[in-house]
């Protein structure tokens, strides 16, 4: 009898276990998780009830605002985005059947008054109604419409960021959406062969074309391989990675002798960069581009799944390292299976721009409560020293030549010196251009760091985007008309 009893006792204990672990799993472990889903309609139904934070721009533009509806039991609150258009990808949209994306996802437990639980409960037993805190982000409407006006139909992305503490001012992506439509068009959104709802500053992967020099003059100063005065042969056609490698079809077109290493940025010559490249190696190309962010997606404050991996890709879609078969001569010029975003870009111009110090992106600022307390201050926050001081400076100076009197003249700005570095990568079989733009100013005290880049386009870095870059960076200093 005794061993029986003992045996019922094992199995209640068993089954009791079971529930203590599967009711731990739902209510603590993977609580989060079941109520992100968004076939879970009770945690949204509770959101609809609380009044959600605002969201605003750097300059008090509102960008996400509540609607009320409804009274006592019925009352209800929805999302409305006073800027339509302006700020979609980055300010995101929260709505109870569609879901969430941007900000308004990565910050959801603070905008729905969840982020404190212990004030929470405090606030429901003492009557207190629950109330969302609000966003305050780095974003600049002026030169966000400005960069979407100059973008226009065009295909394409403007990143900026201010290279001192890593805040971002612009992040303009085209096509993009109106998240007021959201509710009604979701599905349209989705299925549109033209992709509104995807974020080409975060998620788009290009080839950066001759952007990518500037990586690899980084690199090739700082491991003291070689100055900018180093000379190398500009020759074209010339042998690397064992098939020949030209100078036609890009910026730097043509036959040439003898350069410098300033001489050749400012006239984008792939044979003196391929050469660069292959010399320097596969492993420290790649130490140079882990540090600039490459390889892992950048620490900026939107949900994981909108941000893309900057790197060389394999057939399969994996990123490839130092081990595997590339072609570095060509990686060290922007092209082979390259791919990187806007944002990645727009962190190397940031980088050199602050003496090789690549910072953290971020798109908030703060966040307060509705009575006015700071919450949370999102400081600048220093990722890793790229580069020594002493090697950003002489970058900087060989960005300059390629604004002055290189390729990308377009850019200059009368009164402020400019540092650039102008792209042109042949994609969909050599019929189109992924043109690109990079840069920061001004000299030498940078507050600007920009990156644009233009889809399918028949023109160049220097004749599409720098123009581009030019008028956005006269936006935010001041200097435009």
């Amino acid at each position: 009898m005794n061993r029986q009893i003992t045996q019922l006792f094992g199995v209640v204990l068993v089954l009791f276990t079971l529930l203590v672990v599967f009711t731990s799993r739902w209510t603590v472990f993977e609580a989060k998780s079941l109520q992100n889903q968004t076939a879970n309609k009770r945690p949204l139904l509770e959101q609809l009830q609380i009044p959600r934070g605002f969201i605003f721009a750097g300059d008090g533009t509102k960008l996400a605002v509540n609607k009320r509806s409804g009274h006592g039991p019925t009352l209800r609150y929805s999302r409305v985005y006073p800027t339509n258009n302006l700020f979609s990808h980055a300010v995101g949209y929260s709505f109870i059947s569609q879901g969430s994306a941007g900000l308004e996802k990565k910050y959801n437990d603070d905008l729905a008054g969840n982020s404190n639980e212990f004030s929470s409960i405090i606030d429901e037993l003492s009557g207190q109604k629950k109330v969302g805190n609000d966003l305050y982000t780095t974003l600049d409407p002026a030169a966000q419409r400005l960069a979407l006006q100059l973008l226009g139909n065009q295909a394409g992305s403007v990143v900026v960021l201010d290279p001192r503490d890593g805040a971002v001012r612009v992040m303009a992506s085209v096509p993009n959406y109106n998240p007021n439509d959201i509710p009604e068009r979701s599905r349209q959104l989705n299925t549109d062969k033209a992709a509104p709802l995807f974020n080409r500053a975060t998620q788009g992967g290009y080839p950066p074309g001759s952007t990518m020099k500037v990586v690899t003059a980084s690199a090739a100063l700082d491991s003291g391989r070689y100055t900018p005065n180093s000379v190398v042969s500009g020759k074209s056609p010339k042998i690397l990675g064992g098939v020949p490698l030209s100078n036609c079809c890009t910026e730097g077109s043509g036959n040439y002798g003898p350069l410098t290493l300033t001489e050749a940025l400012a006239k984008s010559v792939n044979t003196v960069w391929g050469e660069v490249g292959e010399k320097l190696g596969k492993k420290t190309m790649f130490e140079y581009m882990n540090r600039f962010g490459f390889d892992k997606k950048p620490q900026l404050d939107l949900p994981s799944d909108e941000l893309g991996v900057s790197g060389v890709y394999g057939s399969h879609g994996q990123l490839l390292g130092p081990s595997d078969a590339i072609d570095i001569a060509r990686v060290a010029i922007g092209q082979e299976r390259l791919r990187v975003s806007p944002l990645q870009m727009a962190e190397v111009a940031a980088t050199v721009a602050n003496g090789g110090k690549l910072m953290k992106p971020r798109l908030v600022e703060r966040i307060e409560s509705p009575d006015g307390r700071v919450i949370d201050k999102r400081g600048p926050a220093e990722i890793d020293q790229v580069m020594k001081e002493s090697t950003a400076q002489q970058v900087t100076a060989m960005m300059e030549q390629v604004v002055k009197a290189g390729t990308a003249t377009a850019a200059q700005i009368p009164g402020v010196t400019v540092a650039g570095k102008t792209g042109t990568a042949e994609v969909a079989n050599g019929t189109a251009n992924q043109a690109w733009f990079i840069a920061f100013a001004p000299v030498p005290n940078p507050r600007v760091a920009i990156a644009v880049t233009i889809e399918r386009t028949q023109g160049e870095g220097g004749t599409v985007a720098a123009p581009i870059a030019k008028q956005v960076i006269e936006q935010l200093l001041g200097k435009g008309g």
